[in-house]
Order: C-alpha cells, then sequence, then structure tokens
C-alpha cells in the first residue's frame, strides 16, 4: 500500500533523499478521479515493493509541496529518481502508463 505524506520535512526525507525511484501521487479526497486512481497506485506499491517507493501526498495537506511541483490538475503522478523529477502523468491513466514509467527507470 502506497505511504502517505504527511509533513514536508516527510517528503524531503521519504522522495527526494531516497537511494531508489519514487512515484508521487499528488491527489484529495474530494478528487473522484483521484479516488478511482487509488487502487492502482497501490497495487504498483506491492509489485514494485523494494525497487520503487510509492507515497502519497494530499495537496490539500501539503499544498506548498503541491505548488512547489507546479501541481495545477490532480490526479497527478510525478516519478523521482535522485530527487529529481523524472516522469510526469496528469489525469486518470491507465496501470500499464505507470509501469512503463517506472520500467524506464529501473531499465527493465
Amino acid at each position: 500500500m502506497a505511504k502517505e505524506i504527511r509533513t514536508v520535512e516527510e517528503f524531503e526525507r521519504e522522495v527526494l533523499q531516497s537511494d531508489i525511484p519514487v512515484l508521487v501521487d499528488f491527489w484529495a479526497p474530494w478528487c473522484g478521479p483521484c479516488r478511482m486512481l487509488a487502487p492502482t497506485i497501490d497495487e504498483l506499491a506491492e509489485e514494485y515493493a523494494g525497487k520503487v517507493k510509492v507515497v502519497k501526498v494530499n495537496t490539500d495537506e501539503l499544498p506548498m509541496v503541491a505548488m512547489q511541483y507546479g501541481i495545477r490538475g490532480i490526479p497527478t503522478v510525478m516519478l523521482f529518481v535522485n530527487g529529481d523529477v523524472a516522469d510526469v502523468k496528469v489525469g486518470l491513466q491507465p496501470k500499464a502508463v505507470f509501469e512503463n514509467m517506472i520500467q524506464r527507470v529501473l531499465g527493465e
């Protein structure tokens, strides 16, 4: 299951300082497409455990993080590698889109 990031410090530690790629789901509880995407995000967290960290950022709780990364629409899923944004997808997407993002950075 994807880990919920609750503070800016936790985002820095879990995402920006991670030694493995991190898939970040920017979402909000009132967002219908975000709720539809949630099971896919949790599946990816299980399937890539140990290879890729999967976390969720509630844009209502951490608006400063959302602003820092220019989040204008949710869901937005960003893939971070070594603290840098490697790929971004906006809107509800099929699971294969996220798998392709991950596989590209893992070299699979």
